[in-house]
């Protein structure tokens, strides 16, 4: 094959001599002198025996050979331009799994998704609610996004977020069934996303452990509990991450100024062996810069936000929460700035896997 190809430099002068309409320009592109070009024109014309231009002054025209030749020859050099391209550049296409605690996945990463997809349209998503660590170690996952102590050996891992647990409650039950109080929570069903540490904890920091014993359901996960939440079955624990978006619409409303520190956190977890390929690379930058657009978008909208979303082991204060959308402040208990509060002295230690949030 290569004995029947025209030398590939004066190819190229050829093409961009026919695209320009001028040696000139073509020599522009190149970088090379006006003779150069003219030379590798008169070079390729004397190899295939044939004119390939009609010379009129400074302009040239291509001769009906030149003009059955040009099309080949432009299809061959941006495909060649394209495959170096490729080459040059990580390839971000493919199938990408990824594994996210369900009320995350349902609540935070489904509304944004979209923008990684548009950003890098080659890749195909798999989405799968779970919060099972030991499913890190097997091929179907490729990310995973994790609630817990971050206690996974073998793995490389990246703490993502800390959160802030504090009750949430829709507002067509809060204004059928108010919530002037802590000690009114008497009169509405608790809903548990965990076998009620986390209530423990929360009502144990206001002092007010004896109302355990009123309504409770259990859920199997956060995202269940938040859903029966917004449909007004009773009162759950929201975090700082899942429903900023739902207390922004006014979905759901957080009555009290008090919150506590969840014991986890989120992290993005992957196999080692998988970290820097490109695929994987590309969706754990995004989904940090993701973190980092959510937080800044917050800021400007409402100074309580950032509260709620904040990394560090503080906690939120009343001004805060009644800048926030979706805090109700409806009654003296409630508009009183409250002492920085501390999580519960005795808690039982947690296995990765007890709140899938």
């Amino acid at each position: 094959m290569a004995t029947r190809l025209p030398p590939l430099n004066p190819l190229r002068a050829f093409e961009a001599a026919a695209r320009h309409g001028s040696v000139s320009a073509a020599a522009r592109e190149l970088n090379v002198t006006h003779g150069a070009v003219s030379h590798q024109i008169r070079a390729l014309e004397d190899n295939l025996g044939i004119g390939l231009f009609e010379r009129s002054g400074q302009r040239v025209k291509l001769s009906a050979q030149g003009a059955l030749l040009l099309p080949t020859i432009s299809s061959a050099f941006e495909s060649i331009a394209s495959a170096t391209a490729q080459i040059a550049r990580p390839a971000t296409s493919g199938d990408l799994t990824i594994a996210c605690v369900p009320a995350l996945l349902s609540f935070w990463l489904l509304p944004r998704i979209n923008e990684f997809t548009e950003q890098f349209p080659d890749i195909r998503l798999t989405l799968v609610p779970s919060n099972d660590p030991s499913r890190i170690y097997g091929s179907e996952i490729d990310v995973h996004v994790l609630y817990g102590d971050g206690n996974w050996p073998d793995c490389w891992l990246k703490h993502w977020t800390n959160l802030e647990l504090f009750p949430v409650i829709s507002p067509t039950l809060l204004n059928n069934q108010p919530l002037r109080t802590v000690r009114d929570l008497r009169n509405h069903v608790i809903l548990h996303a965990d076998d009620g540490r986390e209530w423990h904890a929360w009502l144990s920091a206001v002092d007010a452990l004896d109302l355990l014993r009123t309504r409770h359901h259990f859920m199997s996960d956060a995202r269940i509990a938040i859903e029966a939440a917004t449909y007004g079955y009773g009162v759950a624990l929201g975090d700082s991450m899942t429903v900023v978006d739902m207390l922004a619409k006014g979905n759901l409303i957080v009555p009290f100024d008090r919150s506590v520190a969840a014991v986890h956190s989120f992290y993005i977890v992957c196999r080692n062996e998988v970290r820097s390929t490109p695929i994987v690379k590309v969706f754990i930058d995004w989904i940090y810069a993701a973190l980092a657009e959510s937080d800044a978008k917050a800021e400007p909208q409402v100074s309580g936000r950032s509260s709620l979303r904040r990394r560090a082991e503080r906690r939120i204060t009343a001004p805060a929460l009644k800048s926030t959308p979706g805090y109700a402040a409806q009654g003296p208990a409630i508009g009183k700035r409250p002492s920085t509060l501390q999580p519960p002295r005795t808690r039982q230690k947690r296995k990765p896997g007890d709140r899938a949030r």
